[in-house]
Parts: C-alpha cells; sequence; structure tokens
C-alpha cells in the first residue's frame, strides 16, 4: 500500500470540494496540490483506466493543480495525454475522439478566481457524478490509502483542437450562413483562442470583447448569467450595430445570448429554438429538457414533430436520460445544452454556431425568432431565495398552491400546474438556498402576479 504525505499544504480533512456534479472549491483552503495529486490517484483506482485526457482552464491555479493531478494518475500506472489549456468541451471530444479510458478538466467554470475544480468523465465522455463514482473518488481520496501499481504511467502531449474545430463547423452548412456582425465576449477565459480558429472558417465579422485568456479576469467573473456581467455584451451590441451578442462562462461549456437590441435572451427560449432546429435535421427524434420551464419546450417539439421527454435537472441526470432515449438534443435553462453527435455532452460551440445558421437561412434576427415565444409563454426567469429551512417553505408554498392544481409533480423539486400558469420550486443541491420558475400561458401580467404571491410566502420564511 502507499500513503502520499509529500505534499501537503492545508487542511486535509473531509474534502468539502466534492460537490453534487464536479469538485469545486477555493485554493488553497478547499482544493490544494495534495488533494489534487490524490484526486489522481483516487480517480485511477475507482475508475481503472488505461489513458486519460487531462485539460485545464486559464486561471492561475490551474497549471499546479494540474501537475499534481497528472503526478497522482501517473504514479497509479495510467498514461496521460495533456491536451493544455482548453475549455470544458474539448477534454470531452478528445476522450471520446480519441476512444480514452476517462477525461479530467481542471476549472471552476464560472466561479471567482481563487477557485478551481475539476469535471470527470469515463470512457465515451460518460459522466462522473455523485451517483456514478464520485463519491467512491472521494472516499478514496480522502482514506489517502492506495494500491501501488505495478508500474508507473506517463504523459504524452495531445493536440485535438484541429479535429475539434473540425467536428464543430460538421454541425452547420457554412455555405448557408451570411455576413453576421457578432459581437462575442469570452470572458477572458478560454473560449478565445477556438473563436479564432473557427473564424477562418465563417463568414462573420468578429468583435471581441475580454477576448485574450487570463486567470485575473479583469473584466469580472465570467459568468453571463450575472445581470452586472450583461452590460459590457449588450453595450457593445449596440455600439457596433452588430446582428448578435455572445458570451461563454469561463471554460465555455456554456453560452448566452443577446439580439440585436442588446437584449439578453433567457436560456429557455434557446432550449425551443435549437429543438426545432434539431428536429428539422433528424426528424421524429426525442427532445430532453428540464423540469424548470417547460411548456415553450413542449408545445415547439410536438408542432415539430418530436418526442418531448422531461429528466431532472442537472447535466448528470440529462446525459443520463439522452443515452437511454438516444435523445437528439437536450437542453436547459441555465444554457447547458447537449447533442447525440457530441457524445451526448453539453457544448458552448455548437449552439450558436446553429443559432447563426438559423438566423441566415430564414433572414430573421434573433429579436424576430423568440419574441412570438416569449409573448406566448411568458417566464419570470430563475429567481434565488437563501432560506434557513428550503424544505419547510416548499412545502408551506405546496400547501397554499397544490389544492386546487392541474397536475403536480415531483421530478426535481416540486412543480405544480394550473390551467394557465405553472411554477417549479427546487432547493439547491450546494447550499441553503431555493430556486423559483414561474410561466403562464399568454399573460405576463398573471405570471408576475403569481411570481410575487410565491416570493412573498418564501420570504417570510428568510
Amino acid at each position: 500500500m502507499f500513503t502520499n504525505r509529500a505534499l501537503t499544504t492545508g487542511n486535509l480533512q473531509a474534502m468539502d470540494c466534492f460537490k453534487a456534479y464536479d469538485i469545486r472549491g477555493r485554493v488553497p483552503d478547499e482544493l490544494n496540490v495534495d488533494i489534487a495529486y490524490r484526486i489522481g490517484r483516487a480517480y485511477a483506482e475507482a475508475i481503472n483506466p488505461e489513458d486519460v485526457v487531462v485539460g485545464r482552464d486559464v486561471r492561475h491555479s490551474g497549471r499546479e493543480l494540474t501537475i499534481a493531478l497528472v503526478r497522482g494518475l501517473v504514479d497509479a500506472g495510467v498514461v496521460v495525454s495533456d491536451i493544455g489549456l482548453c475549455g470544458t468541451e474539448e477534454v470531452y471530444f478528445a476522450t471520446f475522439s480519441r476512444q480514452m479510458g476517462g477525461g479530467i478538466m481542471v476549472t471552476a467554470s464560472h466561479n471567482p478566481a481563487d477557485y478551481n475544480g475539476m469535471k470527470m468523465v469515463r470512457r465515451k465522455s460518460t459522466p462522473i457524478s455523485g451517483d456514478s463514482g464520485l463519491g467512491r473518488i472521494r472516499e478514496l481520496a480522502e482514506k489517502d490509502t492506495f494500491v501501488r501499481a505495478a508500474s508507473k504511467g506517463k504523459v504524452l502531449g495531445l493536440s485535438c483542437r484541429d479535429d475539434y474545430v473540425r467536428h464543430m463547423l460538421g454541425y452547420i452548412d457554412a455555405a448557408k450562413l451570411g455576413p453576421l456582425r457578432i459581437v462575442v465576449n469570452a470572458g477572458n477565459g478560454t473560449a478565445g483562442p477556438v473563436l479564432d480558429m473557427l473564424e477562418e472558417h465563417l463568414p462573420f465579422t468578429f468583435i471581441k470583447i475580454n477576448h485574450e485568456p487570463d486567470g485575473d479576469f479583469p473584466s469580472g467573473i465570467p459568468n453571463p448569467l450575472l445581470p452586472e456581467n450583461r452590460s459590457a455584451t449588450a453595450e457593445a451590441v449596440k455600439n457596433q450595430s452588430a446582428d448578435l451578442g455572445i458570451a461563454w462562462d469561463g471554460d465555455f461549456d456554456r453560452c448566452f445570448f443577446f439580439d440585436e437590441q442588446g437584449r439578453f435572451i433567457e436560456g429557455y427560449y434557446i432550449v425551443g429554438l435549437l429543438a426545432k432546429a434539431v428536429l428539422a435535421k433528424t426528424p421524429g427524434a426525442r427532445i430532453i429538457h428540464d423540469p424548470r420551464l417547460i411548456w415553450n419546450t413542449i408545445d415547439i417539439v410536438k408542432k415539430s414533430g418530436g418526442i418531448p421527454v422531461q429528466s431532472k435537472t442537472g447535466h448528470a441526470f440529462i446525459k443520463e436520460r439522452m443515452r437511454a432515449e438516444d435523445a437528439a438534443y437536450g437542453g436547459e435553462m441555465s444554457a447547458h445544452h447537449y447533442f447525440r453527435d457530441f457524445a451526448y455532452c453539453d457544448s458552448g460551440m455548437i449552439p450558436w454556431l446553429l443559432v447563426t445558421e438559423i438566423m441566415s437561412v430564414l433572414g430573421k434576427p434573433l429579436s424576430e425568432l423568440v419574441n412570438e415565444r416569449v409573448e406566448m409563454f411568458p417566464a419570470s426567469g430563475e429567481i434565488n431565495r437563501r432560506l434557513q429551512d428550503p424544505t419547510v417553505a416548499i412545502a408551506r408554498v405546496g400547501d397554499v398552491f397544490i389544492p386546487d392544481a392541474l397536475m403536480v409533480d415531483y421530478t426535481d423539486g416540486l412543480s405544480v400546474e394550473h390551467q394557465s400558469w405553472r411554477f417549479n420550486l427546487r432547493p439547491s443541491n450546494t447550499e441553503p438556498v431555493v430556486r423559483l420558475n414561474v410561466e403562464s400561458r399568454f399573460d405576463e401580467a398573471l405570471m408576475r402576479a403569481k411570481t410575487a404571491d410565491i416570493l412573498s410566502i418564501l420570504d417570510s420564511f428568510s
């Protein structure tokens, strides 16, 4: 047996950096080189891969954490292919396209600069989460006693970006694209270099802001969902008379859209737009959606000849359901979009390529593509409330709105449906927060009134 004690840099109590779907924590208090090494050893022992792809985002702590992670994998006998600075989906792509035994991305996505983490997959880029191996990896890492490998592995360099870019371009017909002016905001994450390569093959004019990878994140945390982070993209669209604005999070597995007026478009309506586009190319396919906001997606999928299938929120659940249903596309309102031809994984590049193709083929701006749907199914967007006891608060909301409901569903939290409006209220997996989404049929005033009613109840528990 082997016990690692060489790289101690902090408190090595229970590893709170392990979350429901991935690993994430503040460096060095919650995640450091010792923990990264032990995670590498634990991953190898739990998953038993012969070879693993490793990549990292732009965070300053990424290099030393990756070195420690790789050392753990190599000491366990694993052959590591290091693809360097990249986006999470590039690790997914390298894993499934090169038929590797697994993949690990060192990233904290949209978290502050002093955070880092890891996203893990098995062979074929199948996700590893709490229910599918992450718990076992945590257990082994905390125990810190590993089986000695018969021989050490080794580290190889691997370049997949050219193949990855070609794969991305395969989702569209570039000949159908128009000369759009697009504001692209990489948030100083790792999207910039990929956009530069895609630009060479597209008829677009890119107006680049926060483009260069920079682990200091001088323009703020790379999280376009935060309202304070949207203004840079919105103002650039208006000032440059652009046709579209797109912003990415730090590891670019999510992208966010702004129409030609600089208006932020809720991810819910992008799900419907992409579902329709995918069904035009794969008629009759199954489409996966989460339970938070559903009416617009179900309506579009059915009218487009597809089959809507509901899944619990979260990438691991969506991907598992997609594989079980062999679904062509899955979408979450949080801007995670999953594609069967991308090993059922989420991508932040495929969605905007498809949206620009739709705009070019139909000759319509994004505002025109979504305005009708916004009017048909107005939605609150996700509203968070920090509560001391989310369970009691959700039960109280249920007491008020369930008695005269047409349908009640507990797939993910509490979903309650009435004739003209519905809501989903769910607890966070990682903090004492509840997340509320409300939508209606053709009645924005009703949606806002019901949202206020539910928030009044929740606020009484704050």
